[in-house]
């Protein structure tokens, strides 16, 4: 009775695990989650001001289906400022959360037996993607030694390839690709007539090094799509606002399956996205400082106990290997039910993963602290 197109689709490891974690915590166990990619940070008063105040100027009703004006000038006046992408607010659409932006983009400019490009490890979410849209998955290498970058991108590409993902900083690793990287990358999308697909969900969340969006270099302007949303920056993960910014030739067949699907993004949650991007940015330095300081305590407690991590240079994900201990799947396993701390297993994210975890630091430095003595307890 179900559809055929869904029965090789998994489900969202990184759900999966939170939900055994709930699971176990409704049972009474007192058990540290660093599963999902949630920050456990308010949502700054501003924009939950900004959200009140539309609900009571009465801005509750449909919305143009590509987002208010407002918002999507505000993106194109960001995009242009910091990322140095020259867009307008008519190749924008918003959307409830980066996830359906994604969705919408691999449907809009995917069709069987074409091919997509990810570099190994990615997001649990862009092969499904992917799969749903009748294209396949080729998996590119990545260098575990240069913070997860790709190597040789253009052994992977082929007459069929039509989209490369970018996703910079990465989930799981929290690798930053540097430009050289991007380059080499746009070049081969320049050359072969190849889109590519930007996730820059994670900018903001970047310690060490650059951000660079690969739509400001040369020749990429009609070439990439750039996917962002509010989830990460600003604490919005429930409030599910993202946004594309998108070429002429794909928008008007993404704006189809936009307004026959999802119709828009939640009315005042858009007028509180204007809130987030025009207001004061503190929250975003105060909370990426807190993370950095997290990070830090984490990977030198990890490697402390002889677990193997590198330091991140963005995001909120320690991607540590556990391969002396048993492959991520089994240590996974073994740190939930032993010592009630829930991690995600690497192998959901490619096979260069299975043995690694993928550890959130998405909570206080109080509860690292704890998790880090539960497993050495496990482990040690």
């Amino acid at each position: 009775m179900t559809a055929t197109r869904l029965k090789n689709i998994p489900e969202s490891a990184t759900i999966k695990m939170s939900n055994l974690a709930n699971e176990l915590k409704s049972q009474g166990k007192d058990v540290i989650n660093f599963s999902l990619g949630e920050p456990d940070f308010n949502t700054p008063k501003h924009i939950i001001d900004e959200a009140k105040a539309s609900i009571d100027r009465g801005e509750t009703h449909y919305t143009p289906s590509a987002g208010i004006p407002e918002l999507r000038e505000a993106i194109a006046v960001k995009l242009k400022e910091e990322n140095h992408i020259e867009t307008k607010a008519k190749n924008i659409i918003v959307t409830p959360g980066a996830k359906q932006a994604i969705f919408e983009v691999m449907l809009s400019v995917l069709e069987e037996g074409d091919e997509a490009v990810l570099f190994d490890p990615a997001w649990v979410s862009y092969d499904p993607a992917i799969m749903l849209a009748g294209a396949k998955t080729v998996w590119a290498a990545t260098r575990r030694d240069n913070g997860f970058s790709p190597v040789d991108v253009n052994e992977y590409i082929t007459r069929k390839t039509k989209i490369i993902v970018v996703n910079s900083p990465c989930n799981p690793t929290g690798g930053v690709y540097d430009r050289a990287t991007l380059k080499e990358i746009a070049d081969i999308a320049v050359d072969k007539n190849i889109m590519v697909l930007s996730d820059e969900i994670y900018e903001k969340i970047i310690y060490d090094k650059e951000h660079i969006s690969i739509g400001s270099m040369d020749g990429m302007e009609d070439m990439t799509i750039t996917v962002n949303g509010f989830s990460k920056a600003y604490a919005m993960t429930g409030w599910r606002l993202g946004y594309v910014n998108i070429p002429k030739e794909i928008y008007e067949n993404m704006m189809k399956l936009h307004s026959h699907s999802v119709s828009q993004a939640t009315s005042f949650v858009q007028y509180a996205g204007v809130a987030a991007l025009q207001g004061d940015q503190t929250c975003v330095t105060d909370m990426v400082r807190e993370f950095r300081e997290r990070r830090d305590l984490l990977v030198s407690g990890l490697n402390k106990l002889g677990i193997k991590c590198a330091r991140p240079d963005g995001a909120f994900y320690a991607f540590a290997d556990v391969s002396e201990y048993g492959t991520g799947d089994e240590v996974a396993e073994l740190l939930l039910n032993k010592a009630y701390v829930a991690a995600t297993s690497g192998g959901a994210f490619g096979n260069a993963g299975r043995d690694f975890l993928r550890i959130s630091y998405a909570t206080s430095q109080e509860r690292i602290r704890e998790a880090l003595l539960r497993i050495e307890k496990v482990l040690g």
